[in-house]
């Protein structure tokens, strides 16, 4: 599974202030808590989320790459709900998560993480007197949140690597058989991560 990183360009969303793509993610979620059984702000969800795609110039095809990769989380998302739900609403709940997890993507695809750093730098600065008393700085704090956006694809593909080993094997899911090694892979990369930061000097 290919990560979901920066892809250079010049369109309006490429050069949209990170803030505001924040804060559009962030309506988007939170829309789709509020109204969770309205079809119409769903579908306005849906529409940004394509609009963002073609616009962007990741197109259509980016978009359906974007929905491959996320197979297993649909079928994470979906399988248990059924059990308690109905059909039809289980699928208007893993579509609601759906749409804000592209939405994610698109700002990871469409943002620097230079611009992610620059950005919560500048909304941590005022507090650096305070965060300093207790050990830490703003270059620190947007550091670890930059990092923490980065991670949560990279253990998403770990998911993935681990399932598509287990189907070659003909093995069923097992949360141990999936778990364990999905927990090794992790904390690997979290150390690899964190030699890479000590080498270039970085507590």
């Amino acid at each position: 599974m290919v990560i979901p990183l920066y892809r250079p360009g010049t369109s309006y969303l490429h050069r949209m202030p990170v803030g505001a793509k924040f804060l559009g993610i962030f309506l988007a979620a939170l829309a789709a808590s509020i109204f969770r059984e309205n079809l119409g702000v769903l579908l306005g969800i849906w529409a940004v989320t394509l609009l963002g795609f073609l616009f962007s110039g990741i197109g259509l095809r980016g978009l359906v790459a974007q929905l491959w990769r996320l197979k297993w989380l649909v079928v994470v998302l979906t399988i248990p709900q059924l059990i308690f739900l109905t059909p039809a609403e289980a699928g208007f709940n893993v579509a609601r998560v759906l749409a804000v997890v592209l939405l994610a993507a698109l700002f990871t695809l469409t943002t620097a993480t230079s611009d992610i750093l620059s950005s919560f730098e500048r909304v941590l600065r005022p507090l650096d007197p305070l965060l300093l008393r207790l050990g830490l700085s703003a270059e620190r704090i947007s550091l670890a949140l930059s990092l923490t956006i980065r991670s949560v694809p990279v253990i998403l593909s770990f998911y993935a690597d681990i399932r598509e080993a287990q189907r070659a094997r003909g093995m069923r899911p097992a949360p141990r058989a999936t778990v364990l090694p999905l927990l090794v892979m992790s904390l690997r990369h979290a150390e690899e991560t964190a030699e890479a930061l000590a080498a270039r000097g970085v507590r």
